[in-house]
C-alpha cells in the first residue's frame, strides 16, 4: 500500500513538472491578450484526469502554484486555478464511466469538458477585463478569444493527452488504483 501512495505521489509530481515546463518552453505559443494558447499546455492535467481525482487535484493546484511563483501574469494564474473545476468534473466522470475516453463518446466528453473549461476561464478573466478602461471589445476579447479559443485549444489538448496516455505501458497505469485500465 505504501508503494502505491509513493507511485501516485511520483506521478502527480511528474505531471506537475510537465504542466509547468510545457508553457515555459513550448515554441508553439499564440498570445492575443487576454487569451494565450500554448499547444499541449493542458496535457498533464488531462492525463491526471485519466488516473484519479486526487492526482488531478494535485496537478491542478501544483501547476497553479508553479505559474504564480514563475512570474506569469495574474490572469494566467487565475485561468490555471480555474482548471480545477473542469478537470475534477472530468476525473469524477471517468471514475463512473471509464469508457468515456473510447470512440465517439470521447468526442462528446471532450466537448462538454471543453465548454466547462472555457466557461470557467471566461468567468475568471472577466473581472480583469472590466477593470480596464476599454470594455468595447468584450464580445471579441472574452467570448471569442478566451471562450471559443479555449474550447478549440482544450479539445486539441484532450486528443494529445489521450494519445499519450494510450501508449503508457499498463504496468505504470496499474500503479494507480482507479479506472485507468478501461
Amino acid at each position: 500500500m505504501k508503494n502505491n501512495k509513493i507511485s501516485q505521489m511520483m506521478l502527480a509530481s511528474m505531471l506537475c513538472a510537465i504542466g509547468i515546463i510545457i508553457p515555459l518552453f513550448s515554441p508553439i505559443k499564440v498570445v492575443i491578450e487576454p487569451a494565450s494558447f500554448t499547444l499541449a499546455s493542458h496535457v498533464a492535467i488531462m492525463i491526471a484526469m485519466f488516473l484519479s481525482p486526487g492526482i488531478t487535484a494535485t496537478v491542478c493546484i501544483g501547476t497553479t502554484i508553479g505559474f504564480f511563483f514563475g512570474g506569469f501574469p495574474i490572469t494566467v494564474v487565475a485561468r490555471a486555478a480555474s482548471h480545477l473545476v473542469f478537470a475534477l468534473i472530468g476525473s469524477y466522470a471517468l471514475t463512473k464511466k471509464p469508457d468515456l475516453i473510447q470512440g465517439k463518446k470521447f468526442i462528446a466528453f471532450t466537448l462538454v469538458l471543453s465548454l466547462i473549461h472555457a466557461a470557467c476561464e471566461v468567468i475568471v478573466v472577466m473581472p480583469f477585463f472590466f477593470s480596464g478602461a476599454d470594455t468595447s471589445n468584450f464580445l471579441y476579447s472574452i467570448i471569442v478569444l478566451v471562450g471559443v479559443g479555449t474550447v478549440v485549444h482544450s479539445m486539441v489538448d484532450f486528443m494529445i493527452a489521450r494519445a499519450v496516455y494510450q501508449v503508457v505501458p499498463a504496468k505504470y497505469k496499474a500503479q494507480v488504483p482507479a479506472y485507468q485500465q478501461a
